[in-house]
């Protein structure tokens, strides 16, 4: 199923990087992507933005943030209120998730790339 708008928090042009798959994975799977991140440049053709604009269409934010950045983002994440949030593995962090589940948003702890690679996106 495609059209999930997901956006990549911790977006980066480094191809190395598991978000910058994430992201070409995601629109090649026809699923539009916001990037945001501390880094400039694009990734999947979509720039990178700074975390500023709330945006209020998003499906499912992915995080490729590790926890101990995550709290000055909190508000940020919350108050984008998307669908459901994806923590990958390394961005686990139970006061976010927590915080997410009392405003509603399902939560999981996964792989946004194994996920689409088994059709569970």
């Amino acid at each position: 199923m495609a059209d999930k708008k997901t956006l990549i928090l911790g977006a980066t042009p480094d191809t190395s990087r598991y978000a910058n798959f994430a992201a070409t994975r995601l629109v090649e799977r026809g699923h539009p992507i916001v990037n945001v991140g501390i880094k400039t440049g694009e990734v999947a053709g979509v720039p990178i933005e700074r975390p500023e604009t709330i945006h209020h269409d998003i499906d499912t934010i992915t995080l490729y943030v590790g926890p101990q950045n995550q709290p000055p983002l909190y508000d940020y994440i919350l108050n984008t209120n998307p669908k459901r949030i994806i923590f990958n593995p390394g961005t686990e962090n139970t006061e976010l998730r927590r915080k997410a589940n009392e405003k509603g948003i399902e939560t999981a702890y996964a792989c946004t790339l194994v996920m689409l690679s088994i059709g569970e996106y």
